[in-house]
């Protein structure tokens, strides 16, 4: 048995703690906010993961440090754009044997760092971080659906140890040595979703769908390969893997608000309506501005800048795809 704290109480930390409650680990789970703290103590369930009851020994806190003083594994579950609040936050809390598991997927505004980036530059190079990612919806993890996950580190025995811990009945974890990699799949594939969705909004089938996929994964491997990432990491299940649940399920945040931004409404309606973070929103910018000052085409990811930050209609932001000029398709071979 694990003891494990986790900071953040969205659907996926709490899905995760749920999980490895059932795993026989000690998991305190801190929200941030006491309203909250106070829903799950009482009622052990999720307003958004309504039709789970979690498991009766997860601690719940509202105390920070209750979630990462005498843990043997801290999980940092913020959305992307509180990762360095976050790690600021439990600097002096935190010591070198503990291990910090980061679930978040972004890429950070300025820096263009990727979430396990920003918490080592926040608390040194010395601190192991690992990164999940991988097709993993919330709301199929807290009811025990089978799915497969990736766990990532420059450190062998920390991703290794991770994987034997989060491994728990049809919840799999395998493990990959290019966190640069699958971090960057991770935050690109929601800007992809983000179009899949808008693609949907606008009434177009499964052929758009498929074609949005398939370019948008070239992209964001275009864009790893010149990172220096390995680019079979991005026919895993950090890239494929992820990239397919995101643009196609309804239980996805980023192929919601495309949805509705496609349907004509606002981003600001869009968001509403979807009522939880979208990180393809969160990383749009950075990821745009990390493709254009190494001198990589995106389109896919531009066609979203567009429809988003400069709130162009969408159907005028397809066209222009389309009468781009007619190339040859490459593809990447290992």
């Amino acid at each position: 048995m694990e003891k494990i704290g986790i900071i953040g109480s969205g659907t996926w930390g709490t899905a995760l703690a749920n999980l490895l409650a059932n795993a026989g680990h000690q998991v305190t789970l801190c929200s941030k906010f006491e309203k909250d703290y106070l829903a799950l103590s009482s009622t052990h369930r999720h307003r958004n993961l309504p039709d789970t009851t979690l498991n009766e020994n997860i601690i719940f806190t509202y105390h920070t440090k209750d979630a990462v003083e005498g843990q043997n594994i801290i999980v940092l579950a913020a959305p992307s754009i509180y990762i360095r609040e976050t790690a600021i936050e439990i600097k002096d809390m935190v010591n070198k044997k503990q291990i910090l598991v980061n679930v978040a997927k972004g890429i950070e505004d300025d820096t263009f760092l990727t979430m396990s980036e920003v918490i080592n530059d926040v608390l040194g190079d010395d601190f192991i971080v690992v990164s999940l990612s991988g097709p993993t919806h919330a709301e199929e993890v807290v009811k025990g659906l089978p799915t497969c996950i990736t766990a990532t580190s420059k450190d062998r025995g920390a991703r290794k140890y991770i994987q034997k811990v989060f491994s728990y009945g049809q919840f799999r974890v395998y493990t990959n040595s290019d966190p640069k990699g699958v971090e960057i799949a991770a935050a690109s594939k929601n800007i992809i979703a983000l179009a899949c969705g808008v693609s949907d909004g606008l009434g177009y089938g499964d052929n758009a769908k498929a074609a949005l996929i398939t370019r948008g994964l070239f992209e964001i491997t275009n864009l790893g390969k010149a990172l220096g990432c390995d680019l079979l990491t991005f026919s895993g299940l950090s890239g494929v893997g992820d990239i397919v649940v995101t643009a196609i399920s309804n239980h996805s945040r980023n192929h919601n608000a495309g949805f509705y931004l496609g349907k004509g409404y606002s981003l600001e309606e869009a968001l509403a309506k979807v009522g939880m973070v979208v990180e393809g929103i969160n990383s749009l910018k950075s990821t745009k501005a990390l493709a254009d000052s190494i001198g990589i085409e995106m389109p896919i990811v531009n066609a979203v800048y567009e429809i988003v930050i400069n709130k162009k209609p969408p159907l005028n932001v397809v066209n222009k795809l389309f009468e781009r000029q007619l190339i040859g398709e490459k593809v990447f071979k290992s």
